[in-house]
């Protein structure tokens, strides 16, 4: 009975892996406010979600945030280079879970609630 459990748990593991990885997406917020801010699925399991920060060199005091899904390789990388002339740093920080970029909650997908519903009884059903 114990092998069933273990089949049973690696299964939903499975399932949850494979759905896609839901982030806070901010193309521009300015003095901590996200200007047009969404949910979005990242497109492949080699993104995280990120928070990054982008200064330009001139102003100093500037500082566009900005949140999404990234490629793993460009997580916690500082860039350097310059548009128009104008030199900019910028550095991103990146999660794996759902929404850890900035949502308010953190939502359980249906398949995970699924999983755990479908255990809860089965572990119910199997203590009488």
């Amino acid at each position: 009975m114990n092998n069933f459990w273990k089949a049973v748990t690696v299964l939903c593991a499975f399932i949850a892996a494979a759905q896609s990885l839901t982030c806070r997406r901010c193309p521009v917020g300015i003095f901590g406010t996200c200007l047009f801010g969404t949910d979005v699925q990242c497109n492949n399991a080699t993104e995280s979600c990120f928070t990054g920060e982008a200064q330009f060199n001139a102003t100093g005091s500037l500082t566009l945030h900005i949140r999404g899904c990234l490629d793993t390789d460009l997580c916690e990388r500082t860039l350097t280079g310059d548009i128009l002339g104008a030199g900019y740093t910028s550095s991103f920080t990146c999660c794996r879970t759902n929404l850890c970029n900035g949502a308010t909650s953190v939502q359980l997908s249906l398949t995970v609630a699924l999983c755990a519903a479908i255990l809860s009884s089965l572990w119910g059903f199997w203590e009488l």
